[in-house]
């Protein structure tokens, strides 16, 4: 099954890139806000593509695979966008927990959705091998 052009199908890609747009500057924005103080420009610049890694990786999912199936990159668009609204909910400090130091909600939400994306693509390497048989 491949993709086809029509208006409902066409709808959910653009939000989903809307939405990762968004985002990424509300993470950039709250990473550089928390690093303000950071005088190293070798950490900000570690920090920054760790940050934005998850949504360069789905970005470029959703533009450059050519056999894709709908399921597949309509999840991906669901995917963008959870990730999307998850991460900004946890960069801005909604859920602030005593422990940990500032820094760390940026080095571990971007684990987690890299490990969230992964998981997305192994299980649907999978269902589509099962397909193909």
């Amino acid at each position: 099954m491949t993709i086809k052009n029509n208006s409902t199908e066409s709808f959910l890609p653009v939000i989903a890139q809307l939405v990762m747009l968004f985002g990424l500057i509300g993470s950039l924005y709250f990473m550089f806000r928390a690093g303000s103080n950071q005088k190293s420009v070798v950490l900000i610049g570690l920090f920054t593509g760790w940050v934005i890694s998850p949504y360069v990786v789905i970005f470029i999912a959703t533009k450059k695979l050519k056999q894709i199936f709908v399921h597949t990159l309509s999840l991906l668009n669901w995917v963008a966008i959870v990730l999307s609204f998850g991460s900004l909910v946890v960069y801005s400090g909604a859920f602030t927990m005593a422990g940990p130091k500032p820094a760390a909600k940026f080095l571990i939400v971007p684990l987690v959705s890299w490990i969230v994306i992964l998981v997305i693509f192994l299980i649907e390497r999978r269902v589509i091998g099962k397909s193909n048989r």
